[in-house]
């Protein structure tokens, strides 16, 4: 009976160790399962090094890319081709963000139950918000430069275009690149924002100041802060107030704006606005701005004219005018079209920002915007068609020759809800480059 006994624990026991090893089997292939598939040594996954399976289409099903045993397989189209490498990658695999780095596990159509296994053995088609015809009329319109275009549906959140350069044909790879060449400027990047911050400090201002609107200063060209330290403005222009000193982006006036506001409320202010943030864009994380907030003088006074040490990412920017057209809160942005039910849901359920300015504020800053268009952009003549509102800016880069131009802003337009950015780097003025490119993006955008 004792034997019996004995050996009826000691199968216990051995049952007991059996449901460890399985449960800690199904903790590691629930945690590691996507390593072990994605292992360059699986040779049903990999062929000559090289990922084999997976495709990669956009919104229209139009194909942007394909992994094959003979290699990668692009869109016809050169601009195409170009235009969007920074997320179809390059054939020596050399972009972080391209998919086979950034969707790999998506692309060989991994998941926790069925592992690899799949009766077509070719991966799986993955499906981008992108509109691969947008972004080859976005790097046709760069015409070379080095940037960044972004384009997304501030009330969906779908990214509709992602161009980053230098870029080049990836089914011809060139024995020499630029340099950035690899970076995906759009999310991966930060630099000077120049006055298209003044956007930020305008919304602190009217959120903080009980002046804000009546706010007067009269810049003679420059403002002087002793020391020799001065604010420096490309002309006078005389007795401004918050609306036309933004139309006219006068750094003297918003350098005055940002030392009544205090380097504590900008820091504020610009934590709300999202400018310190790293989104999640389907895995694909963005770089967050960095910035200093002096307690005063003219440091805090280039802070809020978007200089001094501001560095801000593309698609922070992006999101943060999507929030002014969207009435105080954006939509971050996603690159993955949700096909299924189920992934539609979760992409409602945790698409939305907490609030980044009050209504009321989002408001007064769309008409602002809309009025740089009018009065200062060249309106209906330069955006023919188009319910523009927007900032340009221009911003000083530290041993550079030629200034980096900025153009962000958004439709007001319910079929057209867009919400965009354009950097040119060594572009010069912001309207000059940046808003020239952004005029024939959003036309194409618009017309098709």
């Amino acid at each position: 009976m004792k034997k019996i006994e004995r050996r009826a624990i000691m199968c216990l026991l051995v049952a007991v160790i059996l449901v460890m090893g399985l449960c800690v089997f199904i903790y590691r292939d629930f945690s590691e399962g996507t390593q072990w598939a994605t292992f360059q040594g699986n040779r049903d996954v990999y062929a000559n090094g090289k990922l084999a399976k997976g495709a990669l289409y956009d919104r229209h099903g139009d194909l942007l890319m394909r992994n094959t045993k003979d290699g990668m397989v692009f869109n016809d189209s050169f601009d195409v081709r170009a235009g969007c490498m920074h997320i179809t990658g390059d054939k020596g695999n050399n972009i972080a963000t391209g998919a086979n780095r950034a969707f790999l596990d998506k692309l060989i159509g991994y998941d926790f139950i069925n592992g690899i296994y799949a009766l077509n053995n070719t991966g799986k088609d993955l499906y981008l918000t992108l509109d691969a015809g947008l972004c080859g009329a976005a790097y046709d319109a760069m015409e070379g430069h080095s940037g960044v275009v972004g384009i997304y549906n501030y009330q969906t959140g779908e990214i509709l275009c992602l161009v980053s350069g230098p870029s080049y044909d990836p089914m011809d790879p060139p024995k020499k690149v630029e340099n950035g060449t690899y970076i995906n400027k759009f999310t991966s990047s930060t630099f000077a924002p120049g006055s298209i911050f003044k956007l930020v400090t305008s919304a602190a201002a009217i959120e903080t100041l009980d002046d804000a609107y009546t706010y007067q200063f009269d810049c003679r060209g420059s403002a002087d802060y002793g020391h020799g330290d001065k604010v420096t403005d490309v002309e006078a222009h005389g007795t401004v107030d918050l609306k036309e000193a933004l139309e006219v982006s006068c750094n003297c006036f918003f350098g005055k704006l940002a030392e009544k506001i205090g380097g504590v409320e900008m820091e504020n202010y610009t934590t709300k606005a999202g400018l310190l943030n790293s989104y999640d864009i389907n895995g694909i994380q963005t770089a967050p701005g960095t910035f200093d907030f002096p307690e005063g003088g003219v440091n805090l006074a280039w802070t809020g004219i978007g200089q001094y040490h501001d560095m801000v990412n593309p698609c922070g920017m992006m999101v943060y005018v999507g929030s002014i057209a969207n009435g105080g809160e954006a939509v971050i942005p996603y690159i993955l079209d949700p096909r299924s039910l189920v992934d539609r849901q979760v992409s409602r359920i945790t698409s939305r920002t907490e609030t980044m300015i009050e209504p009321e504020t989002a408001e007064s800053l769309k008409e602002m915007m809309s009025n740089n268009v009018q009065e200062h952009y060249g309106g209906e003549r330069a955006f023919p068609g188009l319910k523009l509102c927007a900032k340009t800016g221009t911003a000083e880069v530290e041993g550079q020759s030629v200034d980096n131009s900025w153009f962000v802003g958004f439709l007001d337009d319910e079929e057209h809800p867009y919400a965009f950015v354009v950097l040119i780097e060594k572009g010069g003025a912001g309207i000059d480059a940046a808003g020239s490119v952004a005029n024939q993006v959003l036309q194409y955008a618009v017309g098709n």
